[in-house]
């Protein structure tokens, strides 16, 4: 095997004059509505427009489409990396950053540092205008009808935790279910296990019931069908699996689950990868993961349609939590200061803004699309190599689809060594369980879905040049291996 300096040297050779695009807008902007962006012109609410207040404009048009071949450019990280002969494939962890994120963030800790909600001088009452201006933005990009059906959480995690405690604790009571997946990522696993033990601690005994996965690495609609029961209250599902690569619609199912079932879709994958539409979805909740969406760490976007308002509890009563005290405790006040408390993120929640501008000016359809041709190109071409074995996803499929993931086995070598091959030479993948909680069970060890596996995934910014040198890295290592 060819040490790590011996790599092909093979580059785009004008990677480095890309034009970097510019985002020269304000921390503060003009106060102005979120669909000056799109049209220049305030919505107004009530009577007059015929909408309710808190209805969400229509979603933004891109006014000005970027092109691929530009976006590079956009990002500092993958500039640099490409200075150094490396490849950034770990998209499903976490997307790299643009200059108008990295900008927006900068300028909010050196220029105007300030709290939200809490003064009344200019620095804190922009901030206030502009968390109000963000949270229309981001309903619009995920289709939501409401501004207050959107939450900003401490992170996709602590938003699958906030249902579980602030409506799951509430609501469900003994012999009530939940369908779920032990295939999914933890977070949207783990929580519901806790809601189970904290309520049988009082008594309340609730049952989880876990659903199969196809080869396709899909939902199996057809065995949640058959669990469905009438004490089902919850389904929850990954609309993006972050292992499989696999979308989840629950189309199938429409019309055919109880209305009183609820709805619960993890996009922390699919939101800033695919477009995504909650209430074309039936969603009545989806939690996303801002630094998945070209965005910062440490901000989660909670979607809660309104039907399940009234249902909710206070997730972190404090201050700006929509919480006051009366004789009999704890009175909750209106969403989303619900399931909000403290400080936010401020600085994220300011660089979601300009993630979504980024976004917006490529079109999702276009990134779907740009993943789709990276997914099947990587499929295609691993598919020969002797002894790899793909994991359930786009590789069965029986056309070609796919949604920039894609994990596989090599024999001979273990998913964790392999990694760190391709890593010597200048591959980031992700390798191991990819927090799944069934991975490495040795209850199930011959389950293609549980192994430890090497995680390919991207986004506009990998190339076709990534991925076939990717390819003929892995086909080197097989042949190595004999």
């Amino acid at each position: 095997m060819r040490s790590p300096r011996e790599r092909s040297r093979v580059r785009t050779a004008s990677t480095d004059a890309i034009p970097t695009p510019r985002f020269d807008r304000e921390l503060e902007p003009a106060p102005a509505t979120a669909t000056d962006l799109r049209a220049g012109s305030a919505p107004q609410t009530g009577p007059a427009s015929g909408r309710t207040a808190n209805a969400v404009p229509p979603r933004d048009s891109p006014s000005e489409t970027a092109t691929l071949g530009d976006l590079r450019g956009m990002f500092p990280a993958v500039l640099a990396a490409a200075r150094t002969e490396t490849i950034y494939l770990d998209s499903a962890a976490t997307t790299q950053k643009p200059l108008p994120v990295i900008e927006a963030i900068d300028r909010y800790h050196s220029a105007r540092t300030a709290n939200s909600g809490r003064g009344t001088y200019p620095w804190a009452t922009g901030l206030t205008e502009a968390i109000a201006r963000v949270r229309e933005r981001t309903a619009r990009f995920i289709g939501a009808e409401h501004t207050d059906e959107v939450v900003f959480t401490g992170g996709a995690t602590a938003a699958l935790n906030a249902i579980a405690m602030s409506w799951a604790v509430a609501e469900l009571r003994a012999g009530d279910e939940i369908l779920y997946s032990p295939n999914d990522h933890a977070a949207n696993v783990f929580p519901w296990h806790q809601v189970r033990g904290l309520l049988g601690r009082f008594g309340q005994e609730i049952t989880l019931v876990p659903y199969r996965t196809t080869v396709t690495g899909e939902a199996d609609t057809a065995d949640i069908l058959a669990k469905l029961t009438p004490r089902t209250r919850l389904l929850t599902v990954s609309h993006l699996h972050h292992v499989f690569g696999a979308l989840n619609t629950l189309t199938q199912l429409r019309g055919r689950i109880d209305p009183s079932v609820r709805l619960c879709f993890d996009a922390s994958q699919s939101g800033g990868h695919v477009p995504v539409d909650v209430t074309a979805l039936g969603a009545d909740f989806a939690v996303f993961a801002a630094h998945k969406m070209l965005g910062a760490p440490g901000l989660g976007i909670l979607y809660c349609r309104r039907r399940v308002h009234a249902e909710l509890l206070p997730f972190l009563p404090g201050g700006n939590s929509a919480v006051r005290i009366d004789t009999t405790g704890l009175v909750p006040g209106a969403m989303p200061e619900l399931l909000e408390g403290g400080t936010p993120n401020i600085p994220a929640v300011l660089g979601l803004e300009r993630a979504l501008d980024v976004l917006q000016s490529i079109g999702m359809p276009k990134v779907a699309a740009h993943n789709r041709a990276l997914t099947v190109r990587l499929v295609d071409g691993l598919r020969p190599v002797r002894r790899l074995r793909f994991l359930p996803g786009p590789a069965h499929a029986a056309c070609g689809v796919g949604y920039g993931i894609v994990s596989f086995t090599l024999d001979g070598i273990s998913a964790a060594d392999l990694g760190f091959v391709l890593s010597e030479f200048g591959f980031m993948v992700r390798t191991g369980g990819h927090c799944v909680p069934a991975s490495g069970n040795a209850t199930a060890p011959s389950d293609p879905a549980q192994a430890e596996s090497v995680r390919v995934s991207t986004h506009v910014y990998n190339t076709v040049d990534d991925i076939d040198r990717f390819v003929l890295r892995v086909r080197a290592i097989a042949d190595e291996l004999g």
